[in-house]
């Protein structure tokens, strides 16, 4: 969850730590720091987000052209000076950042304190930068190793010493750890953007792997201790994309991305002149399909909500059987994941822990596992038999929105490709879905036209407390990722609910002015929608539909209706989300929430 930076070269270190901290302060935001090597390292870090330290640092000529830095998503203690990274050893010679969990700190901690260490701090980092010194003998990197031979946990972390100040020593573990080559300089962070201002030369840390960083070479090191060769990659994201381009909010941007979010992801796989789906990457073939007997997906937050889209998908089009599970809860409920089973998992980041141990967990019971991810590279895409990648580009918001059109886009071609695979669709059927499928991006567009309809009505309604969302069927999936996009940014209280279990105890809350949001996309489930719409305006509640425009007597029974155009309705939750997505964002603004790093949440995962 935490942000990790590091550089070593040339320049300063302080403005190209700065910078890299600015790209992954959606890590992280409780507080941020710097530690600068050299024969004395200097450690300047604060609580609060990255401003303070930089305000800090621009009052100092803070000299080093090498140096670590991090910023803080709070596991360790609350957010305060003191918790903040980098932590130091007694002497504080040795600095560490980190990213992750170190399980077994506690017994460490009190060792070390038999041996007279003291803490200032309540994180299980400080433990580390004691522990690393304990061992310590004229050797950081073997120093390092004695280390994770005795820590227990999922973490990425780099060490710097005064008495080794040509060196950054990195290891990974669950956790991701990115090098970045350049010339006479070299650069490590969490995540690519960090590092796309400087270099697009780009090593990968696999698991375990532990390398050392000097100015002008990097040397990896296996588990065992054995060097390897790793292959570099360019990376060809343009850099403007994790810019702000004149909006207001990485949120706003990112909503209006959509419509290129979601042709990128078709693009070469889903084309009108070319029967079926192309999918080139995807090594499945038809007689594995046939030994396939049930297909589980594995996802949290707003990735389970498209999971339970794809498993409405799948089992339409493939007659698959299909389970849904949050990835946190999989490893303990003993699935009847084996052989015969396909293993779906859903990722944004490709980093997401809870997802990374599911995936694991399937793999050890013999599952095949498929994931679907945005981040070339990333620790699940590396772990699986076959990889879609959604094309997102970078989404810097902590609140997922093209992420998420873009895995229900992947989840379409998904659908269609085992489709075609096993036969279960007519050649006619997988091209009318494709045809509708190739007419989303600019029907999100019509809808991105209604912002102002639906920033007014955010103005009106931002000071309220409670919503429910409603829907049935693929729009009971759809108010759940409406509900959350809202409690997550804009802190109201947001539940949502299969419309038709409303009366089954909820209704209780309904009272005069409760604000409802009623889903209506699917056809079948129209009138039985519409009776629950009536339920709930006969206790006295405001209801803000969300209808396909040929659906006109909902404005008779709803207070307001937010029409999106026409659209199949298996392919409706692409559409649909768009206007909650924009509701969410303009509530939160009105009520001056900070949008883009809402409290006590990150953008990637990486704790259990």
């Amino acid at each position: 969850m935490c942000g990790i930076v590091g550089y070593i070269g040339g320049n300063q270190a302080v403005p190209v730590l700065l910078e890299g901290l600015k790209k992954l302060e959606y890590r992280g935001y409780d507080s941020a720091g710097v530690a600068i090597g050299g024969s004395r390292i200097c450690v300047r870090k604060y609580k609060g987000r990255l401003s303070v330290l930089a305000k800090h640092l621009s009052s100092e000529n803070l000299d080093g052209t090498m140096g670590i830095g991090h910023t803080r998503w709070a596991t360790h203690g609350e957010p305060s000076d003191m918790n903040a990274h980098p932590h130091i050893n007694k002497t504080g010679g040795i600095a560490v950042v980190h990213n992750g969990i170190i399980e077994n700190y506690m017994q460490i901690k009190a060792f070390l304190i038999e041996k007279g260490c003291t803490f200032v701090s309540e994180t299980d980092t400080e433990v580390l930068a004691h522990y690393i010194d304990y061992f310590y003998d004229g050797d950081l990197t073997e120093a390092v190793r004695k280390v994770l031979r005795e820590i227990r946990g999922s973490y990425a972390f780099a060490v710097i010493s005064d008495k080794e100040p040509d060196r950054i020593v990195c290891v990974k573990k669950e956790n991701p750890l990115i090098i970045g080559a350049g010339e006479g300089e070299n650069f490590i962070a969490s995540d690519i953007p960090a590092v796309l201002n400087q270099t697009r030369n780009i090593y990968l840390l696999e698991e375990n792997e532990l390398a050392v960083v000097k100015k002008d070479q990097i040397i990896f090191y296996n588990e065992s201790g054995g060097v390897v060769e790793k292959e570099k990659f360019e990376i060809n994201w343009d850099v403007s994309a994790a810019e702000k381009g004149g909006y207001e909010h990485f949120m706003l941007k990112e909503i209006h991305e959509q419509p290129k979010a979601v042709r990128d992801t078709m693009y070469a796989r889903v084309k009108r002149e070319e029967p079926g789906i192309k999918l080139d990457k995807i090594t499945l073939t038809n007689e594995m399909l046939r030994k396939i007997s049930r297909i589980y997906i594995v996802a949290c937050g707003t990735a389970y909500h498209a999971g339970m889209v794809a498993k409405q998908a799948l089992e339409n089009m493939t007659g698959i059987p299909v389970e849904v599970a949050i990835a946190s809860e999989f490893r303990y409920v003993c699935p009847t994941v084996n052989r015969d089973s396909l293993t779906i998992v859903i990722s944004q980041s490709g980093e997401t822990l809870d997802t990374l141990m599911a995936l694991k967990e399937a793999k050890k019971k013999g599952s095949r596992v498929l994931s679907i991810v945005n981040v070339q590279g990333s620790t699940i895409a590396r772990e699986s038999d076959d990889v879609l990648y959604t094309r997102a580009g970078p989404e810097i918001a902590v609140a997922s929105t093209k992420g998420y059109t873009s895995q229900l886009t992947a989840i379409y071609q998904l659908a269609l490709y085992l489709a075609c695979l096993k036969g279960s669709l007519s050649e006619t059927e997988i091209e009318e879905i494709k045809s509708e499928m190739l007419k989303l991006p600019e029907k999100i567009e019509k809808i991105l036209e209604k912002q102002e309809e639906i920033r007014s009505f955010a103005k009106q309604y931002a000071s309220i407390e409670d919503v429910f969302y409603l829907g049935r069927g693929l729009d009971y999936a759809l108010a759940l990722e409406g509900s959350l996009k809202l409690k997550e940014i804009s802190y109201i209280h947001s539940e949502a609910y299969p419309a038709g279990e409303l009366k089954h105890g909820t209704i209780a809350l309904i009272v005069p002015g409760t604000v409802v949001i009623a889903i209506l996309t699917q056809n079948a489930l129209y009138e039985k929608m519409i009776s629950n719409i009536r339920e709930v305006k006969a206790r006295g509640a405001f209801v803000l539909a969300i209808a396909q425009e040929d659906m006109g007597e909902v404005e008779s029974v709803a207070d307001h209706v937010i029409f999106i155009p026409r659209v199949d309705a298996r392919l409706a939750p692409v559409v649909g989300i768009v206007p909650m997505q924009l509701l969410a964002y303009y509530m939160a603004a009105e009520r001056g929430c900070d949008v883009d790093k809402p409290r006590n949440l990150a953008k990637s995962v990486t704790v259990e």
